[in-house]
């Protein structure tokens, strides 16, 4: 779908207007693999006193023991003490996507991320869908995924603007325009799905009035979504061919190889197959994702430090995950567009919708929507003010 690039096609930033800078940890410490080893870190960090403490922080120009910063919206577990003084029970773990296809968890704790981002957080539910960009990607510029993402360096560009699903991030009068030259008018998960299937390295869209292409393209736009959202139905491979431990992988391993001719993944003498060859060569950013995602569960970290507190073996919930991941790649492949792919028929083009006023979008849609449903709680419990 994504056609050629000497055409008049609108930019993803003009269409999907208000973007985010992705959340800045930091420090490593509060994110991982495993929820309970970030428990784990968070009593070690709490039962230590004064200089060890803070040496066990990793203190930044942004957070330091003192730094007085409020609790993160929607988040109900963390204090807002300064951590200094600080006691009690662990926040509970939340999902996020640290990397290409790598979920993970994090503290969400606002005291331990330099820059966390609250206008995110204030619009992270189940009905939203955040579009991450992934400069360098060619094949696959844009990332999508129901968690929080903390990928640097690409914007975040959330689909709505406020919690349930309301106000799409989307050019005021784009939706009205498509569905009087569409003949029907598309929701803003429709427009997402079209977004995926169409958008090119450059980061823009290729847009169409014809209702047949239209169809197509969100059938694949749609596709994609669920794979990379990973929400609902399990994913399958056709044929029956599922991933499956042939050999159990050790408690604590440290090498990763593929052999193309068995089509089998190897984690030392553990043995995964069938992983087909597009899974294994499946790359973002010019990184296998697979190696990425397995190094970052085995690298070895500085000992003495909060991150060296990790699983002892290696977690059945991982090779669960490396199963999945596989079928997901193997699929994703498989729906990567060919690089000459034509140009949509009828398109609807940048000075088409400059001229129904469509765009540019007014500078209020690039700014976040006022949005506090409920107090929020400031630093040392006083009520926050925005």
């Amino acid at each position: 779908m994504r056609g050629v690039t000497h055409d008049d096609a609108p930019p993803l930033a003009d269409l999907m207007p208000w973007s985010v800078a992705p959340p800045r940890l930091g420090r490593g410490w509060p994110a991982g693999p495993d929820a309970a080893a970030l428990k784990a870190r968070w009593d070690a960090l709490m039962k230590a006193e004064g200089p060890d403490r803070e040496a066990l922080f990793e203190p930044s120009r942004s957070r330091t023991l003192h730094t007085a910063v409020g609790r993160l919206p929607g988040r109900t577990g963390a204090g807002t003490e300064r951590l200094a003084r600080a006691s009690g029970p662990c926040p509970e773990p939340v999902r996020i996507l640290v990397a290409p296809f790598d979920e993970q968890w994090l503290i969400p704790d606002q005291r331990l991320i330099d820059a966390a981002r609250p206008e995110l957080w204030r619009v992270a539910d189940k009905e939203q869908v955040f579009v991450v960009e992934a400069p360098g990607t060619p094949d696959s510029p844009l990332l999508f995924t129901s968690m929080l993402p903390l990928l640097r360096p690409g914007r975040v560009r959330p689909l709505f603007r406020r919690p349930g699903g309301r106000e799409p991030n989307l050019a005021p009068g784009l939706v009205e325009w498509l569905g009087r030259r569409l003949g029907v008018v598309p929701s803003p998960l429709d427009v997402l799905a079209w977004i995926a299937a169409a958008v090119r390295p450059d980061l823009t869209v290729p847009l169409t009035g014809d209702p047949d292409t239209w169809a197509r393209g969100l059938e694949h736009g749609h596709r994609l979504l669920w794979l990379m959202r990973r929400d609902g139905e399990r994913p399958k491979l056709p044929g029956g061919r599922r991933p499956y431990v042939r050999a159990p992988l050790p408690s604590r391993p440290v090498a990763l190889r593929y052999d193309r001719e068995e089509e089998a993944l190897f984690v030392d003498e553990g043995r995964v197959s069938p992983v087909p060859p597009q899974a294994w060569d499946f790359e973002a950013g010019g990184v296998r994702v697979l190696e990425q995602w397995f190094a970052a569960r085995v690298a070895e970290p500085e000992a003495g430090t909060l991150a060296a507190i990790r699983p002892t073996a290696w977690p059945q919930a991982w090779t669960s995950e490396l199963l999945e991941l596989v079928t997901v790649l193997a699929l994703l492949a498989d729906l990567r567009p060919p690089k000459d792919e034509p140009a949509v028929p009828d398109p609807v083009t940048a000075a088409e919708l400059t001229e129904a006023g469509v765009l540019p979008p007014p500078a209020a849609a690039r700014r976040p929507a006022s949005v506090l449903d409920g107090p929020e709680e400031g630093p040392e419990g006083q009520l926050a003010l925005l």
